[in-house]
Parts: C-alpha cells; sequence; structure tokens
C-alpha cells in the first residue's frame, strides 16, 4: 500500500490537468510505485506467494496500460517511461 501523502506526489506529477488522477500515465505511475514497494518486500519475505501473484499481476497491468499509451500517444508513452526509468 502506498502511503497517501506519496501517492498525492506521485498523481500531480504525472496528471495532464487539475482534476487528473485516472489517465493511463498517472496509473502507470502509481503502479510502478507500488510495484517497487512490493519487490522491496518480496526481497525480504521470499516465500510470501500471494504477495509474488500480486506483484506479477500488477506489472501486466502495467504492460497493458503501456501498450495502449504507446499506440495512442508515442510521445506520452517515451515521457512516461523516460520519466519512470523503466525499460523498454
Amino acid at each position: 500500500m502506498i502511503d497517501p501523502t506519496k501517492k498525492t506526489a506521485v498523481v500531480q506529477q504525472h496528471q495532464r490537468h487539475g482534476t487528473d488522477t485516472g489517465s493511463a500515465e498517472v496509473q502507470v505511475a502509481i503502479l510502478t510505485e507500488r510495484i517497487t514497494q512490493l519487490t522491496e518486500h518480496l526481497k525480504s519475505h521470499v516465500k510470501d506467494h500471494s504477495s509474488r501473484r500480486g506483484l506479477l499481476k500488477m506489472v501486466g497491468r502495467r504492460a497493458s496500460l503501456l501498450k495502449f499509451l504507446a499506440t495512442r500517444n508515442r510521445d506520452k508513452y517515451l515521457a512516461v517511461i523516460g520519466a519512470l526509468g523503466l525499460r523498454k
């Protein structure tokens, strides 16, 4: 779970306009933050298989959102993966 203040900061950094909280860019940024936190958790809790399954589902959801963004707006896609430091 992301700290609410950190989530607000991530949303403000990636939103398109003042009330945007659900665009693909924002969703990818939030998922990336959750994936990072869960990866750190799994480094110390190796046998937590239910969290690992959730992590894999989040990675798949982020991949599909990035695929959607790449087909709709290539410039935004490149900006998002550059800002978040994702490979591709």
